[in-house]
């Protein structure tokens, strides 16, 4: 019955899986010093650097303001993560029951 009721969740995986990697999201700490992209997988696709705007005689804030890209990428990609997981399951469950798990 659940096998039915689910289908290949493993095919799904596999296919969210690269939907995901296809969606990308940016984020930038210090005024766009420091831009990383990631992607929905939680990926870190790439790094730019705009040394004009960082003084790199300070280099705990430049750390500083890396992890803060970072992070602020992640946190974009999570939610782009989320949003297509919850697309996902609302399409594997039959009509009706979807409000059943806070669809």
């Amino acid at each position: 019955m659940f096998g039915d009721l689910f289908g290949n969740v493993e095919q799904q995986q596999a296919e969210m899986r690269k939907k995901l990697a296809e969606i990308s999201v940016t984020a930038d700490a210090g005024g766009g010093a420091i831009t990383v992209t990631a992607n929905a997988n939680r990926e870190i696709l790439d790094i730019k650097v705009d040394k004009s705007k960082l003084d790199w005689e300070d280099l705990e804030e430049v750390q500083d303001l890396l992890v803060a890209a970072v992070n602020n990428a992640l946190e974009k990609a999570m939610v782009k993560e989320q949003a297509e997981a919850q697309k996902l399951i609302s399409q594997m469950m039959p009509p009706g029951l979807s409000g059943m798990f806070g669809q």
